[in-house]
């Protein structure tokens, strides 16, 4: 198997010199595999005059991934935010592409400008929830079909789209979905309204960056225009925010009283979305939430 491995790394790397050259007609010095790609294959690639980062897939795995991908960075370039520019997209032979600046990461992140950014980024407003075209969360389809009010996207979009899934994959049973579905019918009541703000859409810890200033960076996105308690849902879901980043978020956007609760609810979505990509190890926190607002 290490044969294996080994000769199929060997011909990725020639394919990635190929189409770095191709793309910026640069001598390439190194190609070094980043961590933390669980669908994609992430290198950084140090050529003559710049360094850059190469994700490569299979163009049939993941249609138009990356195209996406692009449409999402450019929007949260919008922001105060560093947002990686993206070099080129493409194809070559069976491989889909996309070239981005590297960011080096060489400082703890400005939490209190982050937080900041956030708001600012929060502040980018649309008259309904969704976008304009689907997009990926992981390698599972986002669906974004917009909607005029964010309960009803949420639980269309986000909660019935993917326990679908998981009952057909058999990683949920009919009773539990089934308690998920009546759930969704109070959730209006546990929600703040807010407006349609601008949102990463996937935002752990492993999405945000620094530069070597400590400046605040985001990458591998997953937007739409939705509810703003999604992304800190997120960043708590598999973080600990320090408090002033939230303190300097609220004194730009004021948080509400039943935050926490808001927070649990919208955990619920990228905890289905695990359920489904890394099995039935997410399936007791799921039920957590459930259970606890049933």
């Amino acid at each position: 198997m290490l044969i294996i491995f080994s000769f199929k790394t060997k011909k990725l790397i020639t394919e990635i010199k190929e189409i770095l050259f191709e793309n910026l007609h640069q001598k390439i010095i190194s190609v070094e595999p980043l961590s933390g790609g669980d669908i994609n294959f992430v290198y950084k690639c140090i050529l003559d005059n710049q360094t850059v980062v190469i994700k490569i897939n299979d163009k049939d795995l993941y249609p138009e991934m990356f195209e996406k991908e692009k449409l999402g960075l450019e929007l949260l370039a919008e922001s105060p935010f560093l947002i990686p520019k993206v070099v080129s997209v493409g194809q070559k032979n069976k491989t889909s592409y996309m070239i981005l600046e590297y960011i080096s990461k060489e400082k703890p992140l400005n939490w209190e400008l982050f937080g900041r950014n956030l708001a600012f980024l929060h502040k980018i407003n649309k008259d309904t929830f969704g976008l304009n075209h689907d997009n990926y969360i992981g390698s599972i389809q986002q669906i974004n079909k917009s909607k005029d009010n964010w309960i009803d996207f949420y639980v269309e979009n986000r909660i019935l789209y993917l326990i679908e899934k998981a009952t057909n994959k058999g990683i949920m049973d009919c009773q539990s979905s089934k308690k998920i579905e009546s759930l969704c019918k109070k959730i209006e009541s546990i929600i703040p309204k807010k407006k349609s703000s601008l949102l990463h859409g996937d935002l752990w810890s492993g999405n945000l960056i620094s530069d070597p200033e400590g400046n605040p960076a985001l990458i591998d996105p997953a937007v739409y225009f939705g509810h703003s308690d999604v992304d800190w849902a997120m960043l708590h879901l598999f973080g600990n925010p320090p408090r002033h980043a939230i303190d300097s978020y609220s004194e730009i956007i004021p948080i509400d009283y039943n935050w926490k609760d808001s927070l649990e609810i919208h955990q619920l979505y990228p905890l289905l979305v695990h359920l489904i990509l890394f099995g039935k190890g997410y399936y007791e926190s799921v039920m957590k939430i459930i259970n606890k607002y049933s």
